[in-house]
């Protein structure tokens, strides 16, 4: 296990070497020269102002909504916190494409902010609504106590409870504003994924276009460091005997239309809009879109690479899972922070590794479908990771040892006992990269084979044409593809939360 999981971070860190490679063959008088020049300041500002503007919104969305869900006397709760996570199924260049046709002029960063927020705030719902779920409501009785009002507690007790829910949220929308390419180029917003990816189809992997990168990941990885060092050092564990008393919801009274309104305002627009306009394109269209002939293959092509990805990421997270459980060390942690930093890195940079590493060195393996499903490993790993970790927590080792006391080979006594108490979680874990990979699109078009057709390419090469009514099929499928997947992170995240 200890050799496979050193093998997987070796190859795992093939992006991250890649950049380093470029940046120190370039030579210091070019890459000072391309790197330090007015256009990758534009390009480091736009990126900028679009965290600094987003990340703060999507913060207020998600927790302020969790918050309504999990903490008051809101109407019709249970259905709120399935409306507010139902965004996620809508890949963010799928929304871009809806809000051009709803106003075809928009464009710029307070656009780019617009589409960024609605896509990616229940990345930060989620895991907040799970941990106010879990919340001991006693230390809320007990600032009352001390006579602290509603408000007064929220922002006193509450919220700093909600500090590794939120700096995580934070972390994941900044990582997918870094990353977003589609979003961005449909309404012509320019950002460093952008860029490069202009560079690349002007120059195949030219110089620039490397520079670019290695101040993306520099970005990345500036962010990686600050999440750690923003959760501190604080316990948020429950100490104490006794089960834990369930919440008393805090009646809304005479804000409980206003909170009504907000959600649906919200929901109308982050849900309920790209969905109108995506069926608005297909009665446009009409039955002419559906030819057979025209996305069947895509969409059999990206089940089949989201099942290959899916079941190659789950093998592939399994060793260095069981190292983190079954024997936690320094060197099983460095082993699982190589995957995190690589999979932090945008598709793009991923992309433009594997397009370099295996022209130089594998040229055989260059625009096939074994690269680019390593490419998906790579991206989405830790989704499978945590899952699989998971499980094999709460798989004691002991049942282990105990059906080899009762006779069973070692290897047997894995396979029967540990790996099928594993297995739903690592299922679960598998299902979350086959809905990534269903709505992949910069990787895709970097590494598919000649000839590759999946929903997400399909929909890109069609909306690039200004053919909206012939994207919208493969916009359609993409969501039916991703609400199943979307509920389940939203149940496994209930299911953590003890619900």
């Amino acid at each position: 296990m200890a050799l496979l999981a050193v093998l997987i971070a070796l190859f795992a860190l093939v992006p991250l070497g890649y950049v380093a490679v470029m940046t120190v063959t370039t030579g210091w008088d070019t890459a000072v020269s391309l790197i330090f020049r007015e256009r990758v300041g534009e390009l480091l500002l736009n990126t900028v102002l679009l965290m600094v503007v987003t990340v703060p919104l999507c913060l207020v969305l998600g927790v302020g909504g969790a918050w309504l869900v999990e903490r008051t006397g809101l109407g019709g709760h249970r259905v709120w916190a399935v409306l507010l996570a139902a965004p996620l199924a809508i890949p963010a260049f799928v929304n871009s494409y809806a809000w051009v046709s709803a106003v075809p002029s928009l464009g710029g960063l307070w656009s780019g902010v617009l589409i960024a927020t609605l896509s990616y705030f229940p990345l930060v719902y989620i895991p907040a609504a799970a941990t106010l779920s879990r919340l001991d409501p006693a230390i809320e009785q007990s600032a009352a106590s001390l006579g602290l009002g509603a408000w007064r507690a929220f922002y006193r007790v509450v919220l700093p409870q909600l500090r590794i829910a939120m700096t995580g949220g934070a972390l994941l929308v900044s990582l997918h504003l870094l990353a977003e390419y589609g979003a961005f180029a449909m309404i012509r917003f320019d950002t460093f994924t952008t860029a490069i990816m202009v560079q690349y189809q002007s120059t195949f992997n030219g110089t620039a276009g490397n520079m670019l990168a290695s101040v993306l990941v520099f970005l990345c990885l500036i962010l990686l460091l600050g999440e750690v060092r923003s959760r501190g050092n604080a316990r948020y564990a429950r100490v104490g005997s006794g089960a834990q008393a369930r919440a008393l919801r805090l009646s809304l009274h005479r804000y409980q239309l206003p909170a009504q309104l907000s959600l649906l305002a919200l929901t109308a627009l982050a849900f309920g809009l790209p969905l109108t306009f995506v069926l608005r394109w297909i009665v446009a269209g009409g039955p002419a879109i559906w030819t057979a002939a025209e996305f069947m293959p895509a969409l059999l092509q990206t089940l089949m690479y989201g099942l290959a990805g899916a079941l190659a990421t789950t093998v592939v997270a399994f060793p260095m899972a069981y190292l983190a459980v079954r024997h936690p060390s320094p060197f099983s942690k460095a082993l699982e922070l190589s995957n995190y930093i690589t999979s932090s890195m945008p598709g793009i940079v991923v992309g433009l590794a594997f397009v370099t590493v295996s022209i130089r060195a594998v040229p055989g393996l260059y625009q096939t479908s074994t690269l680019l499903v390593a490419a998906y490993v790579l991206l989405f790993l830790p989704r499978a990771l945590v899952n699989i970790r998971s499980g094999l927590a709460q798989a004691p080792k002991e049942l282990d040892e105990a059906a080899q006391a009762l006779g069973k080979p070692p290897l047997l006594a894995f396979l029967r006992v540990t790996l099928r108490l594993t297995a739903p979680a690592a299922a679960g874990g598998a299902a979350l990269v086959f809905l990534a990979i269903v709505n992949e699109l910069t990787a895709t078009l970097l590494l598919s084979p000649n000839g590759t057709r999946t929903l997400a390419t399909e929909f890109w090469s069609k909306s690039s044409e200004i053919d909206y009514a012939g994207a919208a099929p493969y916009a359609l499928l993409m969501i039916v593809i991703s609400a199943p997947m979307t509920y389940l992170l939203f149940q496994q995240s209930k299911k953590a939360a003890g619900q």
